[in-house]
């Protein structure tokens, strides 16, 4: 009898001290060459040899352990956009709370994902590095005893779109620090490259989640997707009434979570992704691709709203949604 209560305070013991679970991740921060608009060869920031960096994919309460080593010859900071630092604010990865990594040396982060969902992104803080890259998705994942409003998507892409520059981030930096705006951008990336260099793969019928990042410098964007409509499930985190549009405009630094069903005839779409209030308007595209794909991509790229106030409409409609979870859920 005393053996079968000691076992049980052990099991109960253990139980209580279970930590969450670990992830690990070595990134090593280099220049390198990228060819990110028409074949042109610029210096870009590259993590594990890899423009954008490496996908942090993450599920609800990890610890996330992140040692960068800094191969850079001046000093490198990582923030990471939406993840809630709880009593580390050190982490965060923004000078004057966190100390910048020198060159030749690493710095390891510890954050965790507390109760956190949703989809973000981590980007350079320091010397206008996110000029040149440096940049990549965060996808956090609910456990699986805690319910998600929609079904479970076939599949989860990340979409990381921005305005880039040719001109490289030390140039850049200076025209601000003499108190000039920056030039109008050269282009719009999505996932790293230039028009219809990005492919996404999808069967016919399914649903998918699409999480949208804008990593740019300046420029608001308008996402949409020839032929398909969007349907908004979260924000930054957060759930929210279940939308559906046509396009979505994302401001810099925001992150949005689509699903969208491959529901037309089995051919290639356009992915288009263009400037919003600007005089003249830049377009980059990807390809929607059914895996049983008929035809090419064709016709006209889509375009998007052109009135400001179609913008305010969007922002006022969404709505964020609240969840009430049984205590049985929580064990």
């Amino acid at each position: 009898m005393l053996l079968k209560f000691l076992a049980a305070v052990v099991l109960v013991l253990g139980l209580v001290s279970a930590e969450d679970p670990y992830r690990y991740f070595d990134w090593n921060v280099t220049y390198g060459d990228i060819y990110p608009l028409g074949g042109a060869r610029q210096q870009g920031i590259l993590i594990n040899g890899q423009f954008p960096g490496p996908e942090i994919y993450s599920v609800t309460n990890d610890n996330l352990i992140i040692n960068v080593h800094n191969s850079l010859p001046e000093p490198f900071l990582i923030s990471w956009n939406g993840v809630q630092q709880r009593r580390n604010s050190y982490q965060d990865g923004v000078y004057g709370t966190t100390c910048p990594i020198p060159p030749g040396k690493n710095f390891t982060y510890t954050l965790q994902v507390k109760d956190q969902i949703g989809s973000f992104y981590y980007f350079p803080s320091l010397a206008f590095h996110k000029a040149a890259g440096g940049f990549g998705a965060i996808k956090i994942l609910s456990r699986p005893r805690i319910p998600v409003p929609f079904p479970e998507p076939a599949g989860d892409y990340s979409i990381l779109i921005g305005d880039w520059y040719k001109t490289d981030h030390k140039v850049l930096k200076a025209i601000l620090d003499r108190g000039h705006r920056l030039p109008f951008p050269d282009g719009v990336l999505i996932n790293g490259r230039g028009a219809s260099g990005t492919t996404f793969t999808f069967e016919q019928g399914k649903t998918y989640r699409l999480r949208i990042s804008n990593v740019g410098l300046q420029n608001s964007l308008n996402f949409r997707i020839q032929g398909h409509t969007l349907k908004l499930v979260e924000v930054e985190g957060t759930h929210t009434l279940q939308t559906t549009y046509e396009s979505l405009d994302i401001h810099v630094g925001q992150s949005y979570s689509v699903l969208v069903t491959a529901d037309q005839a089995p051919q290639d779409y356009y992915i288009a992704v263009s400037t919003r209030f600007t005089s003249k308007v830049l377009t980059s595209t990807a390809i929607f691709h059914y895996s049983n794909s008929a035809r090419q991509v064709s016709g006209p790229i889509p375009g998007g709203p052109s009135q400001t106030g179609w913008s305010l409409s969007q922002a006022r409609s969404i709505r964020y949604v609240t969840f009430t979870i049984s205590s049985s859920l929580l064990g």
